[in-house]
């Protein structure tokens, strides 16, 4: 009876641990998931209705300790140009989240959703910080008091001087409060009441009763969301798996790095393919009662995590005291003024950004540098997924570089002397700078990364001597490219006389030589074990014994 005692003490405090977490998570979602379905263009009650099916699918399903999930900034961002594309008929829009959620699925139980951790650190910073420059660009206008842009960035851009030619100068005011509440709240308070939720009331206060010239959220339906099944033509189907693909590769880049950053603050480990799957549930839903998409949000995670939330019950919870929230005090939201919510979102964008890597953007290797520009550049100014693959085609390359001159330095090609290698000493042989045998010793890992720099370094000096002893003893690993280099290198045999000995071959860079057919102009007797063994056999092939 008394073994049970301490069992039962931990639960009740888990679960007030999670109960405390999911509130003050809610409480900090509930401003953000506002702000992000008015920066979509969908409006205030689709971001909420995406807090909550995504947020607790995601949870119940999910993957990852302590995560809250969500509407994040790179989601709106490209919900938002879906919109913009898709405005006479929501109704395809929220097709794509459908679709998109059964890809993420698709991705989870295809079990590839660990290949997200290999994203190399340059192109996700750049990814992060072009989503955070968008969201403050495109906050310009309503932070202004003048109406959304449309045109993504650039368009944002070009009506700013008509935004301030107009401007409005109560939102200008409670915006400008609203954004220095959220950076100023003090860290001792914000334990008790979240820097979000008291720049929300200070902004609202303002407009409501003093600045009230200042355009406002508007009408809000209450109620719960109306599920509708999506009624579209085949046809439109084939247009819709570009964006669907777009929302549910972001949206699994998004949530994997936020369950990242959750295993290091509670030291779990995630488990990324069940993650991709809750994911999926979630914005599947999302999509069928009209809502954000979302994933793992990280802002929401954290004050979840340090809350003492780190089970799947404070997700869940979350997002059901967000629903509550919504159905009591939705016509309460009305009255928020837009400045108030670009406010908010203006320190979001700033936080989004990547500041560690940009302050050490001077020490970074100027390779990853020009990685995670050309990431960020591409993000703004042109669109997320071709930043993301042209972001990852740079990275490879630039690590390509690495791995040439680190492979380069393991390849050892030397002449050996007639009159040491093959006669032992011997000073009755003829020249004594006579190196008719060379050594090429490849010892570690040989990729496509070193292959052309291979043969043209070593074709010249093969090209000196009678024979060469091709040393595997300490090679490890050879993919294919570095295979064929090894082939070419042999070839020259045909063109100049040259005889190969195989010496130390076995394990995978055997197979992969073999698997390839390169070593089939290699006589049998000419694969050796040993350095003695090769010594004889080049003895007898060059004095004809």
């Amino acid at each position: 009876m008394n073994t049970n005692i301490p069992q039962l003490s931990y639960s009740a405090q888990s679960l007030r641990d999670d109960v405390f977490g999911g509130v003050t998570a809610a409480v900090v979602g509930l401003p953000i998931s506002l702000a992000f379905g008015v920066a979509s263009g969908l409006g205030p009650l689709a971001g909420i209705y995406g807090a909550v099916a995504v947020g607790f699918f995601a949870a119940v399903f999910g993957g990852t300790r302590g995560q809250i999930s969500g509407p994040t900034g790179p989601m709106t961002v490209v919900m938002a140009a879906v919109v913009t594309v898709y405005s006479d008929s929501l109704s395809h829009a929220f097709t794509i989240v459908v679709m998109a959620g059964i890809i993420q699925i698709l991705l989870g139980v295809s079990r590839i959703g660990r290949l997200v951790a290999f994203t190399p650190y340059s192109v996700i910073s750049g990814f992060m910080s072009g989503i955070g420059l968008i969201i403050i660009i495109m906050q310009v206008m309503p932070f202004l008091g003048a109406e959304a842009a449309t045109g993504g960035p650039t368009g944002a851009i070009r009506v700013i001087p008509d935004a301030i030619a107009g401007l409005n100068v109560h939102a200008l005011i409670i915006a400008a409060a609203t954004l220095s509440v959220n950076v100023l709240w003090p860290s001792t308070l914000g334990k008790w009441v979240p820097a979000t939720l008291a720049a929300l009331t200070a902004g609202t206060v303002l407009g409501v009763f003093l600045l009230t010239d200042a355009p406002i959220i508007g009408a809000i339906p209450v109620g719960i969301p109306e599920l509708r099944l999506p009624d579209v033509p085949p046809g439109f189907l084939i247009e819709a798996v570009t964006p669907a693909l777009t929302i549910a590769l972001l949206g699994s880049i998004d949530s994997l790095l936020t369950s990242l950053i959750a295993d290091s603050i509670t030291h779990g480990r995630h488990n990324p393919n069940r993650e991709l799957v809750s994911q999926g549930i979630g914005n599947t839903v999302a999509g069928l009662f009209w809502g954000l998409p979302g994933a793992g949000n990280t802002l929401a995670t954290l004050v979840n995590i340090r809350g003492g939330g780190r089970t799947l019950v404070a997700g869940s919870l979350s997002a059901l005291i967000l629903l509550a929230l919504i159905l009591g005090l939705g016509r309460y939201a009305e009255s928020i003024p837009l400045a108030v919510l670009a406010g908010i979102l203006m320190k979001v964008g700033w936080d989004i950004i990547d500041w560690r890597f940009i302050t050490r953007a001077h020490r970074v290797k100027r390779e990853y540098l020009v990685v995670m520009l050309i990431t960020f550049g591409l993000t703004v100014f042109l669109d997320l997924v071709t930043a993301v693959a042209i972001g990852l085609i740079a990275a490879g390359m630039a690590g390509a570089r690495q791995f040439e001159r680190l492979e380069m330095d393991h390849v050892i090609s030397t002449p050996l002397l007639d009159r040491h290698f093959l006669y032992g000493g011997s000073t009755d042989v003829g020249d004594e700078f006579s190196a008719r045998m060379g050594l090429v010793s490849l010892q570690g890992t040989f990729t496509v990364a070193s292959s052309n720099h291979l043969v043209n370094a070593l074709s010249v000096d093969i090209k000196e001597h009678e024979g060469v002893i091709l040393d595997f003893t300490g090679t490890v690993l050879m993919d294919d490219s570095a295979a064929l280099v090894i082939e070419r290198l042999i070839g020259l045999e045909t063109e100049s006389g040259l005889f190969y000995i195989i010496m130390g071959l076995r394990g995978g860079p055997a197979a992969t030589l073999r698997s390839l057919n390169v070593l089939a102009n290699v006589p049998e007797d000419h694969f050796v074990s040993d350095m003695e063994s090769a010594r004889k056999l080049a003895v007898r092939i060059l004095d004809g014994e």
